[in-house]
């Protein structure tokens, strides 16, 4: 192999390498650039509980840990998916209290958390079931 024919491999070489890093080690291919799942709304982020009654409410606690501290949405939705409430928070440590009237009727609330294009969603079905107890005593 003469020294023209080496020299032409080498270069093809060098030029090859610094493509292949060039490509690679660019930032516009870097995933680490893309902020979009990066403060996506995880399921192990949203908790909501339902408390229990308070004078004649129900009552549910939505809790999320939001360690971005980007603005996000909490919606309710009722039983035929109409939304009932709707508010853009930015708390980092989010914790609130939702009541809904005690009424004899079942309701399925949902509730969603809802940060960019990315949701998380909680539905629940509260069934009320009224039971009588009565008590006789003999006199």
């Amino acid at each position: 192999m003469n020294t023209k024919t080496k020299n032409h491999a080498l270069k093809a070489i060098v030029i090859a390498l610094t493509a292949v890093l060039f490509l690679f080690g660019s930032p516009l291919t870097s995933k680490a650039n893309d902020g979009s799942k990066k403060n996506a709304v995880t399921d192990a982020q949203v908790c909501v509980t339902y408390e229990g009654v308070s004078e004649n409410s129900l009552v549910f606690r939505v809790n999320y840990e939001n360690v971005s501290g980007e603005k996000f949405w909490l919606i309710i939705k009722d039983d035929n998916g109409d939304v009932v409430f709707q508010q853009q928070f930015s708390d980092a440590h989010f914790a609130k209290n939702v009541f809904f009237e005690n009424t004899d009727t079942n309701i399925s609330p949902t509730f969603v958390i809802r940060k960019g294009n990315n949701e998380v969603v909680r539905q629940f079905q509260v069934n009320q079931i009224i039971t009588e107890t009565t008590v006789v005593k003999g006199l």
